[in-house]
């Protein structure tokens, strides 16, 4: 990392040094569960912006009828489509890019949490304290090698996957062959992923995608995603046309 994006970090690098190291001190958690810790509470901060990014993906659903009549009407002129797009979602209030954010807004996260376990203090605080391991990871400052590099990858491939399938799966702009593409090539990831970075960062991203997939379990039940009406359906519900004016006759 730059100096410059290093600065850009800093502070999130010492709020995340911050709140790990008092779960390890105060709390008296280990460092593997003390990043877990920091993953949790990441995700419970972040609670109000998912609940409005999963009104908003309802919202979609609810006009997806009107949409595809836009796409269907604009499809030869590619630019007035998406004129039209917009100034559709500006009409009904929908953000589409509102399932990205979530997203978006953990990368800064996991830059400042690399940033802090290649940190040469934050590692002399690990190795000092003798507790470095977290059940089958030998160290969470440490690349992973051998069987614990396998079982991390296995846990960050698996999990990546079933968290975009639930993401997709629940996203009402995404679905055919493509979300499949996408699917395996975040699982494959992990390949490369994880034998590259510290072990602590496989362990937040692993228990972030855990999270994703038990947030769209709950969510599923609190916040049901409104039914998509059909064709004949809306076409029913419409109201019927005014009757014709009638014309007044000339005396």
């Amino acid at each position: 990392m730059s100096p410059v994006l290093a600065n850009i970090f800093q502070p999130l690098i010492d709020a995340a040094d911050w709140l790990i190291t008092s779960l390890h001190d105060d709390v008296g958690l280990t460092w593997g569960w003390s990043i877990v810790g920091l993953t949790v509470i990441v995700r419970l901060l972040m609670i109000p912006l998912t609940i409005k990014q999963i009104r908003s993906m309802n919202a979609l659903r609810v006009l997806q009828p009107q949409i595809k009549e836009i796409q269907a009407k604009y499809k030869e002129d590619k630019q007035r489509m998406q004129q039209e797009m917009m100034r559709f979602y500006q009409e009904n209030k929908v953000n589409p890019l509102a399932s990205c954010l979530p997203l978006i807004l953990q990368l800064p996260i996991f830059f400042a949490l690399f940033r802090l376990l290649r940190g040469d203090s934050f590692e002399q605080d690990v190795e000092a304290s003798g507790g470095a391991s977290w059940l089958f990871i030998n160290s969470v400052i440490e690349k992973p090698h051998g069987a614990e590099a396998i079982a991390l990858m296995v846990l960050f491939a698996g999990s990546m996957a079933l968290s975009t399938l639930v993401t997709m799966r629940s996203s009402p702009t995404t679905g055919g062959s493509q979300q499949y593409i996408l699917l395996v090539a975040f699982a494959a990831m992990g390949v490369f992923f994880v034998p590259t970075f510290p072990a602590g960062l496989s362990l937040y991203w692993i228990t972030t995608n855990f999270w994703t997939v038990g947030q769209a379990y709950v969510a599923a039940r609190l916040i049901p995603a409104p039914a998509i009406a059909t064709p004949e359906q809306a076409a029913a519900t419409k109201p019927p046309p005014p009757p014709p004016k009638k014309k007044k006759r000339r005396r």
